[in-house]
């Protein structure tokens, strides 16, 4: 058996290096350690990252590594200028961790024999709770009161829905910490129960739900597997991306300006905002209760038109309809370019009907729209945030901020254009199955965020059936860089099962 080679000069100077650097979380000393260019890799259980520059902007925004020890150390010469390292790892909060990386000699670099990393995998204990995701969780965390058409299924239900024996956080420590535990169960979440299905846990949301980026300031971003580090969308975040990753198969959630919606299109989810008041929201936390509607995320169409089965009304509350597609070029078009192709190429797979509507107003109707729920959200929560404002993540209380400082005479005039847009976008719709983006943009990279101006663009989008008060089902489709998109589909008022009929319907075709 032929001996193992020797490292070569250098090599493991550099490796040395690499890992003091690490522990100091020297941003700038693992940058000349990583090759630079495009094909460079670095790849974790969130997934790869591709390129330096990518490399490069993860470590400067995750705030340094966990601190650990070496304990093994193997080196594998491939040849003159590759090398093959796999370290042991023990981590000081427990556990062992693995790192492999492909080293390759560059003759014209000096430092550490020109030596860098050009493929990294590293690999740690996952935690017992990833409390990104999960405020509690069970196994199951309350079992079903029954056998039934759901048996068998496990829902993460956000954290806004009252759980008997458990308390509602809402996505901040302060108000988790004068809650006071629930003595029964929030309506979805008991017909859920009594359905057969066990909750698996209580997820993690935006603060008051008043966000759609899924970012929580004081418990972390959870992960998007669909699109590895990119924000899962929010607010129902936690429940998205429980589902998402195959801890739950329904995640329960709620909808005002998109909160099902957005988080399903960033993560290749089925998602449904019901008709207002069609589900009742009893034992939930308000935002801006004349929007609120309850929702619910899945992997499958199969799946979300089941649950629709036990949460909506028997045969609804429309005036019927027909099954008919049309889209609206110009909302198409107020996506951006990659999500608007994906959009049309799904569309072009379809008989739907191209229409031309007047969208003059729409900007006038977002304003009004976001007026007057800042203005309810303020009536929900003023109380309480008078004076303890500072409790919120920056974002969140900004949007509270300007919450308070709208005078009543501002707010009744958005109420009133509020109105004067619902009739409209009803009669727009009308009896027809309106098809548009369910977010403007994909999922922003969670190190730069999602930006006032991608929030305002997607609101373009997602107030319509807010405003209305429709149910919005978004189907999953990807761009041709293989990222998640959400087609949505809006119908009148009460035609909720439709739209589920008809999901159902494009999905197994």
């Amino acid at each position: 058996m032929t001996a193992p080679k020797p490292a070569p000069p250098g090599l493991l100077e550099a490796f040395r290096a690499y890992e003091a650097a690490l522990m100091a979380d020297d941003v700038a000393a693992l940058d000349r350690l990583f090759a630079p260019g495009a094909s460079t890799l670095r790849a974790d259980a969130d997934g790869v990252l591709v390129g330096h520059d990518q490399i490069s902007a993860f470590r400067a925004a995750r705030g340094g590594a966990a601190q650990r020890t070496l304990v093994q150390t193997h080196v594998q010469v491939i040849d003159d200028e590759h090398v093959l390292v796999v370290a042991a790892t023990e981590l000081a909060r427990g556990g062992r961790g693995l790192q492999t990386q492909l080293w390759t000699r560059f003759p014209d670099v000096v430092e550490h024999g020109g030596w860098k990393v050009t493929a990294a995998h590293v690999s740690t204990p996952p935690p017992a709770l990833d409390t990104r995701i999960w405020r509690v969780v069970g196994d199951p965390l309350v079992p079903p009161t029954a056998a039934g058409p759901l048996s068998g299924e496990s829902v993460a239900v956000k954290d806004l829905y009252a759980v008997a024996g458990q308390c509602i956080g809402a996505g901040n420590p302060a108000w988790l910490a004068a809650a006071e535990p629930e003595v029964e169960h929030a309506y979805a979440v008991g017909r859920l129960l009594d359905a057969g299905a066990a909750i698996r846990g209580i997820a993690r949301t935006d603060e008051l739900a008043y966000s759609l980026a899924g970012t929580n300031a004081h418990y972390g971003t959870p992960p998007n597997p669909k699109a590895p580090y990119r924000i899962p969308g929010g607010s129902s975040n936690g429940s998205a991306s429980a589902v998402s990753l195959g801890h739950a198969t329904i995640g329960l959630g709620t909808d005002t300006g998109g909160s099902i919606r957005v988080p399903a299109s960033y993560q290749g989810l089925y998602g449904i905002r019901t008709t207002h008041g069609a589900v009742p929201m009893t034992g939930t936390v308000p935002l801006a209760p004349d929007f609120d509607a309850v929702g619910w995320l899945t992997r499958s169409a199969d799946l979300l038109a089941a649950v629709g089965d036990v949460l909506l009304p028997e045969g609804g509350n429309g005036q019927g309809g027909g099954t008919d597609l049309v889209f609206v070029p110009e909302l198409v078009g107020l996506a951006e370019h990659d999500v608007a192709t994906a959009v049309l190429a799904w569309l072009a797979r379809t008989d739907a009907a191209e229409r031309h509507w007047p969208l003059a107003e729409l900007d006038g109707w977002l304003r009004a729209f976001q007026t007057w729920q800042a203005h309810q959200a303020w009536r929900s929560h003023g109380a309480w945030l008078t004076g303890n404002l500072d409790v919120l993540g920056a974002d969140v209380r900004g949007r509270f901020e300007a919450a308070a400082a709208i005078d009543v005479e501002t707010a009744e005039q958005a109420h009133r254009q509020v109105l004067e847009a619902r009739a409209r976008i009803r009669d727009l719709v009308a009896d027809r199955i309106l098809v548009l983006p369910s977010a403007s943009s994909v999922a922003p990279l969670a190190v730069t965020g999602s930006t006032l101006e991608t929030r305002n663009a997607t609101m373009r989008l997602t107030c319509l059936a807010g405003i209305g008060g429709l149910p919005a089902v978004s189907i999953p489709t990807r761009t041709t860089h293989g990222l998640p998109v959400g087609v949505c589909l809006v119908a009148a008022a009460g035609r909720d099962r439709d739209l589920l009929a008809v999901a159902t319907r494009l999905a197994a075709r």
